[in-house]
């Protein structure tokens, strides 16, 4: 456990350092008129991250935190079974976006999570299923103004109602 924390840390500590340096290509400071630039957040909260990860080290070498004083593996054979499952779902997420769009992957694992894995109800599972993609559509399309992969044409005449709903 203890190991396994090291070396999630360490990990997480040399992505907040990419993330800092990639933010860098944009603006990090104060624009004036214009305020923050572009990598000014994702900098900062990377660093801010980083930051983390180092106190996460020291507890974890002094052996003040819980994992670092545990003796138990990290999974389990349980804890294995819903890795897998569950890192399984997110792949097929990724893996459904350029096919049935992103909206439509996100049902799909939406669905697959609260039915399947979650065993809830059909009503519940379905409810949520469908909102929060649509939601998702109306945050990033009309207040955002952001397209997100839309995947394949025959969805197409879904997207152009939703698209009238917006303009």
């Amino acid at each position: 456990m203890r190991l396994a924390e090291i070396i999630t840390t360490c990990v997480l500590a040399l992505f907040s350092i990419y993330l800092m340096w990639k933010s860098t290509e944009l603006e990090i400071g104060y624009v004036s008129d214009e305020g923050p630039g572009g990598g000014a957040w994702p900098f900062w909260l990377s660093a801010i991250m980083l930051i983390c990860t180092g106190f996460i080290i020291k507890n974890s070498i002094t052996r003040k935190s819980v994992p670092s004083q545990a003796s138990e593996p990290l999974l389990d054979s349980y804890g294995k079974k819903m890795l897998l499952t569950v890192g399984g779902g997110i792949l097929g997420f990724v893996a459904l976006i350029d096919i049935i769009s992103m909206y439509g992957a996100m049902f799909v694992f939406l669905f697959y999570y609260l039915k399947i894995l979650g065993q809830h109800t059909w009503k519940l599972s379905l409810t949520i299923s469908i909102v929060t993609p649509i939601v998702f559509f109306f945050f990033f399309e009309a207040l955002m103004r952001i397209t997100l992969p839309k995947g394949m044409p025959f969805l197409e005449p879904l997207f152009n109602f939703l698209n009238t709903i917006i303009y």
